[in-house]
């Protein structure tokens, strides 16, 4: 999509290199460090999602303890509610690209080493909390310098196109690297593992091709002033405001009605697997049609009222109506991603962009934390029909204030429209 209006024309990024030259970019598919970047990012986030599942397992095969387990899959999770906002800053700080070979060469040692030991011997269960740690420490600094490096290697004319691909990359990647997790465990434990390793490396070929650019940032200034200024530039942008308590709303929702589903359902294994499932596919078909129609921005207030659609027909009870529910909030939540990604591009200095990506994707996680153990009491609680019933009633009532008062007003503000605010301030990186 285009520059918003009254911005004047789409300054055209020089692709972190700092050269000052205005140069002509290629069309969009002839990007090629952008299309390097895109084939690291799909790789390592199949690997990440592997890695979600396969460290749990290795714990429960140690110990033999759900429990630990948990813990284990804790230690994966917890990096993403406490690191998001520091790296933000460091990201910011330094060069993303650095950032990013850096965190797949940990990622492919860490891997290897481990599985180097499982084929020639047991592990503790203390390697494996840590390694899961580690993955997901590493994890937050390549996402979070990802969401800094794209604008820099595209036209800001192609940041919405560029937004989809990843977007649909990263709905694919949890189909494909939780199955293949399954998969390559039945062949044996060091299996995973190996293939993780490789796809760092080959994640870590791609990046050392793309051009590094220089130094983001030469001034040091207090670290928590600038945690503080993300926080501030954040709220300086009223889109990007409500969609942060938006984003939280949503997945605070989602992620309960999932953990409704997994704790209070009588399925299959197979059957909840498949169900789960369906927001992922649903995520991938809107960011595919995002970039094939060129979509403008879904407002946050549609977003709101297909998330109200979506857990009315999950009351249905039915697992194919709770499939088709996580297939419609994974459609619009795409969007909506694409959405605030293209936005925090257009109208964030580059200098900032890290630090602002950070806080909202820090909200974002926090919400998704609590739901976990919010689903497991409301089925304790109500039952199942019961859980899912409460879950309608906020979401109804969430819509409804929202369709009556000047904050949902401002959630129909879309992409082509300039938030007020500060204005954009778009200039190469370097």
């Amino acid at each position: 999509m285009g520059p918003a209006p009254d911005a004047g024309p789409a300054p055209v990024f020089d692709g972190g290199r700092g050269s000052g030259k205005r140069m002509t970019q290629p069309a969009f598919p002839a990007v090629n460090d952008f299309r390097r970047v895109w084939g690291a990012s799909a790789l390592s986030m199949v690997a990440f999602r592997m890695l979600g599942v396969i460290y749990p397992l290795l714990a429960l095969g140690v110990t033999g303890s759900p429990a630990v387990a948990g813990w284990v899959g804790f230690a994966w999770t917890v990096p993403g509610v406490v690191l998001y906002i520091p790296a933000g800053v460091l990201v910011d700080r330094w060069t993303p690209r650095a950032i990013m070979l850096c965190s797949e060469t940990v990622r492919a040692v860490t891997a290897a080493t481990l599985c180097v030991l499982l084929a020639t011997g047991s592990v503790p269960l203390w390697l494996i909390g840590l390694a899961a740690l580690i993955e997901g420490t590493s994890w937050v600094f390549h996402a979070t310098a990802e969401t800094a490096l794209v604008p820099s290697l595209v036209d800001r004319s192609q940041l919405n196109g560029a937004y989809a691909r990843t977007e649909t990359s990263a709905h694919l990647a949890v189909v494909v690297g939780r199955s293949l997790a399954g998969v390559l465990l039945a062949i044996g434990h060091a299996w995973p593992l190996g293939v993780n390793a490789v796809l760092f490396v080959l994640s870590l070929g791609m990046l050392r091709r793309v051009d590094g650019g220089t130094r983001r940032r030469a001034e040091r200034v207090s670290f928590v002033a600038e945690m503080v200024s993300g926080v501030r530039e954040l709220t300086d942008h009223p889109f990007l405001r409500d969609a942060m308590v938006m984003t939280m709303i949503t997945n605070l929702v989602v992620n309960t009605l999932i953990m409704v589903y997994l704790t209070g359902s009588a399925g299959s294994p197979l059957q909840v697997g498949l169900v789960v499932a369906a927001g992922g596919v649903g995520g991938a078909v809107g960011s595919s049609l995002t970039i094939r129609y060129a979509h403008d921005a879904i407002t946050l207030f549609r977003q709101m009222w297909v998330l109200v659609l979506a857990i009315l027909v999950a009351l249905l009870g039915h697992p194919t109506f709770f499939a088709l529910a996580t297939f419609m909030i994974g459609y619009v939540g795409a969007l909506s991603n694409i959405a605030v990604r293209t936005f925090e591009a257009s109208h964030i200095a580059p200098g900032n962009l890290a630090k602002v990506a950070g806080v909202s994707r820090f909200a974002a996680r926090c919400a998704v934390c609590a739901a976990g153990p919010i689903g497991g009491a409301l089925v304790a609680v109500a039952g199942f029909a019961g859980a899912v019933r409460l879950l309608a009633g906020v979401v109804v009532g969430i819509a409804v204030v929202a369709a009556f008062t000047p904050w949902g007003k401002r959630l129909k503000t879309t992409l082509s429209e300039r938030a007020p605010g500060r204005q954009a301030v778009i200039r190469p990186t370097g």
